[in-house]
């Protein structure tokens, strides 16, 4: 058992110590060329926005704003689906299909909203 903790503490030391003096070397050149075009950080993001994706951003605001309200249509009327069927008993076919498109569209908008 002690052999075996040595064997993998070795292997553990062997594979931080290059990695550890690789970040090292990336950090030290980082230092020395801060504007160098290669460095993603160093990057505006001032930058405005080109037309295609200006158009292509609101477009889906648009559809962010037509999946919402349809939302909020489909939670009003599971709502008064639910107060009108004692769902303790039945579980109504309508109701599932509701709670799913709601589900469907919340994915929707979701996946829109990170762009």
């Amino acid at each position: 058992m002690i052999e075996t903790r040595r064997k993998f503490f070795t292997f553990l030391c062997g594979a931080i110590v290059p990695l550890g003096l690789a970040l090292r070397t990336i950090a030290q050149q980082r230092r020395q060329n801060p504007g160098s075009p290669s460095d993603p950080l160093a990057q505006s993001d001032d930058a405005p926005l080109k037309p295609a994706t200006k158009a292509i951003l609101e477009e889906n605001e648009k559809g962010i704003k037509k999946s919402v309200e349809r939302l909020y249509q489909l939670a009003g009327d599971l709502k008064a689906e639910v107060e009108k069927t004692d769902s303790g008993k039945v579980l109504s076919l309508v109701m599932v299909k509701k709670a799913e498109e709601i589900e469907r569209l919340a994915r929707d908008i979701k996946t829109r909203a990170k762009g």
